[in-house]
């Protein structure tokens, strides 16, 4: 059996509408307005080109702060630095870690990620988290490869890379569009709403699959 993990509110906390009332308080007061901002802010075509390895850290900050009539220093402030202070989620962390011991033991488990990341964010999460990315046996970041989460060829390229057979492969992932394209590719795929929740389901669901 195959799992493959999205990294950002799945292993890694991302909360982006907190994110915008903590950095941008004046255009983000409420929750309202946080998600307006958030949705503005990372789902738009400049971050994307960030994510997909297209864009630099200073390019999609300039672009933003005069897209959105942000203060420019503001934005650069949270955009540059923002892959140091990612953190990981202790509760599914701590899954992952138990799915590592199993493969280890001799269980037919194998873990990968497959995360839209921006490649300094990426490489800082690798450097400040050697033993979150020692559980897998291998990933992909959007950033490195220039594909991104829903298109199909970054999933293709991670089972082409490790000879994943997608009915025996299972996805989670906290974006519906990105389950869906799994499910398209004849992948299992979980859509991740809770992350206590899913350190619950998923050792539930290796369990019954590996029998």
């Amino acid at each position: 059996m195959n799992v493959v993990f999205d990294l950002g509110g799945v292993l890694i906390d991302w909360r982006p509408a907190d994110l915008m009332r903590a950095h941008f308080p004046q255009q983000a007061p409420d929750e309202t307005a946080a998600h307006a901002l958030m949705r503005a802010f990372f789902h738009h075509e400049d971050w994307q080109g960030f994510d997909g390895g297209l864009r630099t850290a200073e390019e999609v900050a300039a672009r933003t702060a005069e897209r959105l009539r942000l203060p420019q220093e503001a934005v650069r402030d949270f955009v540059l630095p923002l892959g140091e202070h990612l953190q990981p989620l202790s509760v599914t962390v701590d899954m992952l870690n138990r799915l590592a011991g199993q493969r280890d033991a001799g269980a037919a488990l194998r873990l990968y990620y497959l995360s839209n990341m921006p490649v300094p964010y990426a490489r800082a999460l690798e450097r400040r988290l050697p033993a979150l990315f020692g559980c897998f046996d291998g990933g992909v970041f959007s950033g490195d490869v220039k594909r991104i989460k829903p298109h199909t060829e970054i999933y293709e390229l991670l089972a082409w890379r490790h000879g994943l057979v997608p009915a025996q492969t299972l996805f989670i992932d906290d974006t519906v569009p990105n389950v869906e394209t799994a499910r398209a590719l004849g992948w299992q795929a979980l859509h991740c709403a809770s992350p206590a929740a899913l350190a619950v389901q998923l050792p539930q669901m290796v369990a019954r699959a590996l029998g």
